[in-house]
């Protein structure tokens, strides 16, 4: 019995997983306004290694449409003005000696699709995750019976597990459907 809760635990803490692992992915799909998590993927080399931008700067945004990146060191603007432009993230960053201030273009039409698309990219994903973790999940509970757990215990255990999987993928829809308003809103 303690088996099978923990199996029912165990899938419920991996499909939470899988949710805040989304939301996180979501937090670097840019919704037209500037936010210091569109940087997140900027890694700069500090002194022979690449250290996260966040670490040897401080990341601002003063308005919605732009972001400032004051260096703990000033001789570090070139190199975060270098990897802000390696990491294609479609920005164009000007240093005037103390900051580099980027500006954040307006989205466009086609621009807003594409990142629907790539939140849909990633909600598919979430949601494949969660089905391999009920997987998982069942075939753990099918081991459980084999080694003794009565049949209707193992049964009980898979609709729970199913119940989980269906609460979680409407997590997910939901995710969805809010990221999608943000990016089309103008």
């Amino acid at each position: 019995m303690e088996e099978i809760d923990f199996i029912i635990d165990e899938a419920k803490e991996a499909m939470n997983g899988s949710v805040a692992h989304l939301e996180k992915s979501f937090l670097n799909i840019r919704a037209g306004k500037a936010s210091p998590q569109m940087l997140g993927s900027v890694f700069v080399d500090y002194y022979g290694s690449q250290t996260p931008l966040s670490q040897i700067a401080n990341v601002n945004v003063p308005d919605a449409r732009t972001i400032t990146i004051q260096p703990y060191e000033k001789s570090m603007l070139n190199p975060i003005e270098k990897a802000i432009m390696v990491a294609n993230l479609g920005f164009n960053p000007m240093n005037n000696g103390d900051l580099i201030i980027i500006s954040v273009p307006p989205l466009t039409e086609e621009r807003r699709r594409d990142l629907v698309k790539q939140a849909k990219a990633e909600a598919e994903d979430a949601k494949i995750g969660i089905r391999n973790h009920r997987k998982d999940a069942n075939t753990d509970i099918k081991k459980q019976e084999k080694e003794g757990v009565s049949e209707d215990v193992c049964k009980v255990a898979e609709e729970t597990i199913q119940k989980l999987t269906d609460s979680f993928i409407k997590k997910v829809e939901e995710h969805l459907v809010q990221k999608e308003a943000e990016i089309m809103k103008v």
